[in-house]
């Protein structure tokens, strides 16, 4: 894996589960909005938008470096969706990236031609 690779599932990673939580907050933001005054949708609503933009770019990024076939590439997508999904993202990311570094190591030290 190249560096310019593992930039850009890091920085997918970085913004996966700020952005997983930005939407659990958002959530109960628009429920608090509607049980109470406290109105904070306005605000969260432009955080959360934010943060999606930026997994989307991202996620387009690291789609186009890693060659993702359309299966994880789709499940990436899907997982930026769902309430909880980012944080699900970045541990199998975290886990893609850290079996490329192993890879990498193995093939640098000759042991094997992965």
């Amino acid at each position: 894996m190249d560096i310019k690779t593992a930039t850009a599932i890091r920085r997918l990673r970085l913004v996966s589960a700020p952005e997983a939580v930005s939407f659990l907050v958002l959530l109960v933001c628009s429920v608090l909005k509607r049980t109470t005054d406290f109105n904070a949708v306005p605000v969260m609503g432009i955080v959360h938008a934010v943060l999606f933009i930026l997994y989307v770019i991202f996620w387009a990024d690291a789609w186009n470096r890693t060659k993702w076939g359309a299966k994880t590439a789709a499940l990436y997508f899907i997982l930026s969706v769902l309430p909880t999904g980012g944080f699900f993202a970045e541990r199998k990311l975290k886990r893609e990236a850290e079996d490329a570094v192993i890879a990498s190591r193995v093939r640098n030290e000759g042991i094997v031609n992965a």
